[in-house]
């Protein structure tokens, strides 16, 4: 079970789901706190749901309000960077990247994208972390190959 869990997480590396942070993070997690990567994860959830709200709600907005945008996002990439969530991260750039050139289409395009982004990966951690109570303590993080 234990090579499991493990093809498990390397997968999500693989397929560019989950960058180095989130190895970090694993390895702040210790016998006094043996769910922390889950509780930062799931706080991370939480918090981000507001951020995704409000930048749906901006891009509802006519005209559209860019600086104000890309703050939201700029904040949504800070605590995404945060977990590791690499193809996340990298659709938030995207959407910076359509904010600064006043591209209304890019961000609405862009925010679609992100959203399946986010949600494939909740699916997944949430399997993961699943599977991890349901395996027990395992060995320390490693480095994905």
């Amino acid at each position: 079970m234990q090579r499991q869990l493990a093809t498990m997480k390397q997968s999500f590396f693989n397929q560019g789901y989950l960058d180095e942070q989130f190895v970090q993070l694993e390895e702040l997690q210790d016998d006094s706190n043996p769910n922390f990567v889950e509780e930062v994860v799931a706080s991370y959830y939480r918090e981000s749901a507001r951020f995704l709200v409000s930048i749906e709600q901006a891009l509802d907005k006519n005209p559209l309000d860019y600086c104000k945008l890309d703050s939201f996002m700029h904040h949504f990439t800070s605590s995404t960077s945060s977990i590791g969530a690499k193809r996340v991260k990298a659709e938030c750039t995207l959407f910076r990247e359509y904010c600064r050139a006043r591209n209304c289409e890019g961000c609405k395009r862009s925010f679609r994208q992100l959203k399946k982004e986010y949600s494939s990966l909740k699916n997944k951690l949430e399997a993961y972390f699943q599977y991890v109570r349901q395996v027990g303590p395992g060995e320390k993080a490693c480095r994905p190959k």
